[in-house]
């Protein structure tokens, strides 16, 4: 699968990481053009290439890990999104410096991502635990849990899917006005590490 980032700080770098160990390609784009992501690019390495917005955009999932307050500028630059699966993993911030929470009364941050976005199908994920949780690559990381939300089945499907893949646990909260709203900014599940144990037992022989 072809997985197109709009942003491509840690959020876009970590899951890029982890997307591509189990052999997908990802396409990183930002606001600066695809020529100053070469060296992040070449870090990531094989699978990894740099686009426009468009370019990521047009890939089979994408990805908007960008701040807040570029979030409407960098939907409104795609124009079509008609069809399109987006995850949603901002967080609806005003400031960082002091830390300043935006509006979070009424819609969902989430739904306000589907209003930029018309026509695609919006699923809210990978937003609630700092990368920092999830910066080791390894087979034997711990199995982080990660809420997902949206309002197309088939779409939060193949998010939950992935998240499974790269080696996490997906935990459905229903569609992105009620889930949406537990795990958006000010939500109780932000910042909640909830890991699985898995134990293997070996049989013993008589």
């Amino acid at each position: 699968m072809k997985i197109g980032f709009i942003g491509a700080g840690p959020v876009a770098q970590t899951i890029s990481r982890h997307v591509l160990s189990v052999g997908h390609q990802v396409v990183l784009s930002n606001s600066r053009g695809p020529e100053s992501l070469a060296g992040l690019v070449a870090e990531l390495g094989f699978g990894a290439a740099a686009g426009t917005v468009q370019e990521a955009a047009g890939q089979d999932l994408v990805v908007l890990a960008t701040k807040w307050w570029n979030v409407q500028a960098a939907l409104f630059s795609v124009g079509n999104w008609k069809g399109r699966i987006l995850v949603d993993t901002t967080n609806r911030v005003a400031s960082i410096e002091p830390l300043t929470l935006g509006d979070t009364a009424g819609r969902t941050s989430s739904e306000i991502v589907a209003d930029l976005a018309p026509g695609a199908k919006v699923v809210k994920a990978f937003n609630t635990v700092p990368m920092s949780w999830i910066s080791d690559f390894s087979p034997l990381k711990r199995k982080t849990a990660f809420f997902v939300s949206g309002d197309d089945a088939d779409a939060k499907k193949r998010v939950c899917d992935l998240i499974e893949e790269i080696g996490f646990y997906s935990l459905d909260l229903g569609p992105l006005a009620v889930g949406g709203r537990l795990q958006q900014t000010g939500g109780p599940l932000v910042g909640v590490n909830l890991t699985f144990n898995e134990r293997f037992v070996l049989p013993t022989i008589d």
